[in-house]
């Protein structure tokens, strides 16, 4: 009853913002994760459907270490959908996939990428350029991180950490740019569910909009920097958002972690966002969670 009271709740609101007739076609990339996809998919598929603003296909990739002839039918239509999410870090999809999805964002199309999905293709630069900071060795590119005056730092390839992340566990999002719309009427700061604090990621960092970030506490193995957690970044006429929340099932339960991903993919399609913020999301002080 409490999951169907919530679905309706979720449909009231869309549907009083009058958006409910006009959903968005999102398609989720998967088929091959250092993480549970199998797991994960169906939660962001679940959790993106009850918001009724969105129409989810998902577009999975032959396994791992499959023949030349299996990968020659994994053409995902990107052009057809809104919006691509993309929960798939494993070999290089083919070169024409590639392009398809550069084309497509360069375009005008939106793309989302979920936690581990920014660990994926170190070796494709159109894909570095997208997702600004990804997965990598000290010596791959820059890092930024956030100073505790709240300033934006630049530390240089080869200097300081390179990616990695101390043992699960409960954290703060701090909001570093409420005046976004995906950010707007979300707290200053909330407490995310039992997940991986990724630090040191490295890339091009070029054109980044940091809207959240965590701190990594050096008594978690972090770094004693503030980490960005959100972000995005424009790539010719489309949009690429960023959460590297999402470890596990039981992380992206976190209403926190749903209602900025569904937020964050209303925004990269369209540049607004209608979504509401849900009454039980979580606090400073308390995490909130949910199955979808």
């Amino acid at each position: 009853m409490r999951k169907l009271a919530l679905t309706f709740a979720l449909c009231l609101a869309v549907c009083s913002s009058g958006v409910a007739a006009d959903k968005l076609e999102l398609l989720i990339v998967d088929g091959q994760n250092n993480h549970q996809w199998q797991k994960t998919t169906p939660i962001l598929k679940a959790f993106l459907e009850q918001t009724g603003r969105f129409r989810v296909d998902v577009a999975t990739s032959p396994p791992k270490k499959s023949q030349p002839d299996a990968w020659k039918t994994f053409r995902p239509q990107f052009a057809k959908y809104d919006v691509v999410l993309s929960n798939y870090n494993g070999e290089p999809w083919p070169e024409e996939v590639q392009k398809n999805l550069e084309q497509y964002v360069a375009g005008g199309g939106g793309l989302v990428i979920v936690h581990a999905a920014n660990n994926a293709f170190p070796g494709w630069p159109e894909w570095n350029k997208m997702i600004g900071l990804g997965w990598r060795n000290a010596k791959y590119g820059p890092r930024v991180t956030v100073n505790d005056d709240g300033d934006t730092v630049r530390t240089e390839a080869g200097e300081g950490p390179g990616a990695g992340h101390g043992p699960q566990h409960e954290f703060s999002i701090v909001i570093r740019d409420r005046g976004h719309a995906v950010m707007d009427g979300i707290p200053a700061e909330w407490m995310h569910f039992k997940d991986e604090l990724y630090h040191g990621q490295r890339g091009p960092a070029q054109n980044m909009h940091i809207l959240a970030t965590a701190y990594s506490d050096p008594a978690k193995r972090g770094t004693g920097a503030h980490e960005p957690m959100v972000w995005w970044i424009p790539y010719g006429e489309g949009r690429v958002f960023t959460n590297v929340m999402g470890h596990a099932d039981y992380s992206m339960h976190c209403v926190g972690f749903q209602t900025v991903t569904a937020r964050g993919a209303e925004w990269v399609a369209t540049g607004e966002v209608t979504l509401p913020v849900p009454k039980n999301f979580p606090s400073a002080g308390k995490t909130s969670t949910q199955e979808p």
